[in-house]
């Protein structure tokens, strides 16, 4: 099956999405179907692929690319790669990995040209959640999503020091303040008996300076360390050093893959419980009410106080990472699109 790959964005963008389409296009090509990528990414890749990679095409090479498919699978919707399958009729299966909507949840006009003609007229729709397909108002195929198995993984080698870690971009949505707080209120609570109550925060963005003002006023400069962005063998280690890895979004994630990559170096994922986050984790994660910092204050004095129950949720994690592993995802969606091009009669 030739199957062309829409992807707004790629490598070298590290996103979510960009590395799932990195996963997935790999994974089509070597299950033996051919695969072009359309993206708008300019810059080029260090990296070596099994696909083709097809950057910034213009508007006669958009229209030699959909001739040749058999297939057009859109990773998240991307009219501007997407509008040639108007005029030749090839089937048709979107990924959707996020909210149709703006940030603030309301709706534009193109988000409404999306959701009520485009995605209609898809043969099938895949959500990463079920809190992503009950959104989107269309019959879609759950499939999570995946993580990169062959880089996160527990490293026996380094022993497990630090009890928190927050893993992301440093911007409000991702509410790295209340986590902050949770360790001012763990330090003054009665309840509390662990003396290590440190949290390293991984990531950058515009957030960091307020970040780091809030850990100055709240004098948990001992407590709090910023290491910037880390990619790559330093990240594993570094996760690989802490039992908690801290979620407290506050805007609702469609899915949330840093929870998995948490859990696959070996953290307890402690997530709030908006969008597809409480999906992500399982039952080897916490959930906690969402901008709630008692409810995490709460959930996180749980687990210190239960070792029981902390070793049941490490338990828990083998059998949550197998169903988002990178094969058996690709598996999942493979199915659809080779129903979708050849459906059983």
């Amino acid at each position: 099956m030739k199957i062309l790959f829409l992807s707004h964005r790629f490598s070298p963008f590290v996103g979510g999405i960009e590395v799932i389409s990195e996963l997935l296009a790999e994974g089509f090509s070597k299950a033996g179907h051919q695969v072009h990528l359309l993206t708008w990414t300019v810059e080029q890749s260090d990296s070596k692929h099994s696909f083709e990679v097809i950057r910034k095409p213009d508007v006669l090479k958009l229209i030699k690319e959909h001739a040749w498919a058999d297939l057009v699978f859109e990773n998240n919707l991307c009219l501007r790669l997407a509008w040639p399958g108007l005029f030749f009729g090839r089937p048709s299966v979107v990924a959707l990995h996020t909210w149709i909507s703006r940030v603030n949840g309301k709706k534009n006009w193109k988000d409404k040209l999306k959701e009520n003609w485009w995605l209609k007229r898809a043969k099938q729709v895949i959500a990463v959640s079920e809190a992503l397909k009950n959104s989107c108002g269309q019959s879609a195929i759950i499939i999570g999503n995946p993580y990169r198995a062959s880089e996160f993984n527990v490293d026996p080698s380094v022993q497990r020091t630090t009890p928190f870690v927050f893993l992301g971009r440093l911007v409000s949505d991702k509410g790295v303040d209340l986590a902050i707080r949770a360790i001012k209120e763990l330090l003054i609570s009665a309840v509390n008996q662990v003396n290590n109550l440190q949290l390293t925060i991984i990531g950058d963005g515009p957030e960091r300076a307020k970040l780091t003002q809030l850990v100055n006023d709240l004098e948990l400069t001992d407590c709090v360390q910023f290491t910037g962005i880390l990619k790559g063998k330093e990240l594993v280690k570094q996760l690989n050093q802490h039992r908690y890895m801290l979620v407290p979004s506050v805007w609702e994630e469609p899915f949330g893959v840093v929870a998995l990559e948490g859990m696959a170096c070996g953290c307890i994922p402690i997530v709030s419980n908006t969008g597809g986050l409480p999906e992500a984790v399982g039952m080897a994660g916490l959930i906690f009410q969402g901008s709630s910092i008692n409810s995490l204050v709460v959930n996180i004095i749980s687990i210190l106080n239960d070792s029981e129950a902390e070793q049941q949720l490490r338990n828990n994690a083998p059998s949550h990472l197998k169903a988002h592993h990178p094969e058996t995802v690709i598996k999942k969606y493979l199915n659809v699109l080779e129903d979708t091009f050849c459906p059983v009669i």
